[in-house]
């Protein structure tokens, strides 16, 4: 008997690599991340020219189900909390919409904070705006 239009099994695997790419891109959309860090290994890579796109993500899948760690850099002055928050909001449902894997966790590891030029070690301590008390 013919099978019905629609209803060949179709069985898609998404390489963990391009998980990690579309985990990174959505965690970078968000306000108040500045970047990714990748560590050390990564940091070779990128030294030797391969722009790697799942820098700084760590996949893990069982099955359908999906795992995130995210190694980020959020900018000088964001609530990190709430940036987290924003991150994992956004990375789980651009990683569901476009593989149609389930996440079951997005965790985020802040790995430093980006301090815009002048800001920085050596930089001028901003300006007291009244004097301490007993002077």
């Amino acid at each position: 008997m013919p099978e019905a239009a629609g209803s060949t099994a179709v069985h898609i695997q998404v390489a963990n690599d391009v998980i990690g790419a579309i985990a990174g891109m959505a965690a970078l959309e968000v306000e108040g991340v500045h970047s990714m860090s990748g560590g050390i290994v990564e940091g070779i890579a990128q030294v030797l020219g391969r722009r790697q796109l799942s820098r700084g993500v760590h996949v893990e899948v069982d099955g359908r189900d999906v795992s995130l760690d995210l190694f980020v850099v959020m900018d000088y002055g964001a609530r990190i909390p709430e940036v987290a928050e924003r991150v994992q909001a956004n990375v789980k449902a651009q990683v569901e919409n476009m593989t149609g894997l389930t996440v079951d966790a997005v965790n985020i590891h802040v790995q430093g904070v980006w301090m815009p030029a002048g800001r920085g070690e050596g930089a001028a301590p901003p300006a007291k705006s009244r004097p301490a008390e007993g002077n």
